[in-house]
């Protein structure tokens, strides 16, 4: 990000008070679930042209810090900043009807029938904590969340600046 620019930051979850977490289960260890975002870190370094890359680790009120996972703590970013679009890179064209059908990719999908397909087991693996942040970022106020291949170039583009999109858009 440097060498093209804007400048990018390095910043902590634990910056600032920036992500509060608590631990999700003791017999994990020290992994965690967000509690509360303050944005007001992200606001300022956005405000000063800065590009935040965050490490996804939050702290509890007493200091501890816990390992949340990536796609979880960019939903509830996304929703703390009240986003428009939460975008998550993936290494699959998107959500598929049929996982073992390339030709099943599904377009679009509201957060209701994407928690049902959750629910019944039909998205599974590494898919099952994207669909579930797709479905707490668009429950809580965030239009839109898109699930695409990362390992096309220059898709988070091809995703925002393009009126046909790519991959899955979840929706509410």
């Amino acid at each position: 990000i440097n060498i093209h620019g804007p400048l990018a930051v390095g910043v902590s979850g634990e910056d600032g008070g920036l992500i509060t977490a608590a631990p999700r289960n003791p017999d994990l260890g020290f992994v965690g679930d967000v509690t509360s975002v303050d944005p007001t870190l992200l606001e300022k370094l956005f405000a000063e042209g800065l590009i935040p890359v965050m490490s996804t680790i939050g702290a509890d009120s007493s200091g501890q810090a816990y390992n949340i996972n990536a796609d979880t703590v960019a939903g509830a970013v996304a929703q703390a900043m009240n986003a428009e679009k939460v975008v998550y890179l993936t290494d699959v064209e998107g959500l598929y009807g049929d996982v073992t059908d390339e030709g099943s990719l599904i377009r679009q999908i509201s957060a209701d029938e994407l928690n049902s397909k959750i629910q019944t087991a039909e998205i599974t693996d590494g898919m099952i904590p994207k669909a579930e942040a797709c479905v707490r970022a668009v429950k809580n106020g965030v239009t839109s969340a898109h699930l695409v291949d990362g390992r096309i170039p220059h898709v988070a583009l091809l995703e925002i600046f393009t009126d046909a999109g790519i991959g899955t858009m979840v929706s509410d």
